[in-house]
């Protein structure tokens, strides 16, 4: 009997080895969801400027280069335009009518050098005022989601923007690994991650590894938890981004399995 307590006694410490071990090969960490390339915080032009126009709502999906919203300034740049239009216009006439004299010998090459200077300039000015048309829209620079709307019509573009897009065709979870387990995260290896906010584990796959380690950013809510750890950022592409894609910043458990 004591012979086979003796075994039983053996291959329990065996499971028990394995399990150890194959625990030692996941990396837990915590994480948040974020889309491709983070969130844009789109801040409109440069000068202070009140919006005229909000052309989205929050959740609607947008193409690269569309309007999203348009200044006060719009009006007056538009007027430029037309402005600069007119004149340009008026100065091809005169170029063109200087040449026709030349034909006849009535008129200097200088003359016409002239006008055709005028042209130009002309010109010049018509393509700066069409940009500052342009300015006074604000425009997607990548294909997304608008998450989140910080100034409606009327409103002064503030500090936090005028709104923010993601690209949440694709979702990612960045995970924060410490320093010390980095050498064990790999290209390609499957990661589970879970939240009380989610019904079930999303799944992925490491995409790509950062290359700084800095400070966690996501914090434990653990009270003895290091606050201030060491960590590098590893980002995992979601295998189903539809399920997480209303839910930007959401913190995450996270394991990178082999």
């Amino acid at each position: 009997m004591t012979r086979w307590r003796g075994v039983f006694v053996l291959v329990g410490l065996s499971f028990a080895v394995a399990a150890a071990a194959n625990d030692a090969r996941n990396i837990s960490c915590l994480g948040r969801i974020e889309p491709l390339d983070g969130v844009f915080q789109l801040a409109g032009p440069s000068d202070i400027s009140v919006v005229a126009e909000i052309r989205v709502q929050e959740g609607d999906r947008v193409e690269r280069g569309q309007v999203l919203a348009t200044l006060d300034t719009y009006q007056l740049r538009l007027a430029e335009v037309k402005h600069a239009e007119v004149a340009l216009d008026h100065a091809q006439r005169v170029l063109d009518r200087q040449q026709a004299l030349k034909q006849s010998s009535f008129q200097s090459q200088a003359a016409i050098d002239e006008a055709r200077r005028d042209a130009e300039l002309r010109q010049s000015e018509l393509v700066a005022a069409r940009a500052r048309l342009d300015l006074a829209n604000v425009r997607a620079p990548v294909a997304g989601q608008v998450l989140s709307i910080h100034a409606r019509a009327g409103e002064r573009i503030g500090p936090d923007g005028l709104l923010e897009l993601g690209q949440t065709q694709k979702m990612y979870v960045v995970a924060e690994v410490y320093e010390t387990d980095i050498g064990q995260v790999r290209e390609g290896q499957t990661v589970r991650a879970t939240s009380t906010a989610l019904d079930s584990p999303i799944t992925g796959k490491v995409e790509r590894i950062g290359k700084i380690i800095g400070k966690n950013d996501v914090l434990d809510l653990d009270p003895v938890a290091r606050m201030d750890s060491r960590v590098i950022e590893v980002f995992i592409l979601l295998d189903h981004p539809e399920t997480v894609a209303a839910l930007t910043n959401l913190q995450v458990d996270v394991e990178i399995g082999d």
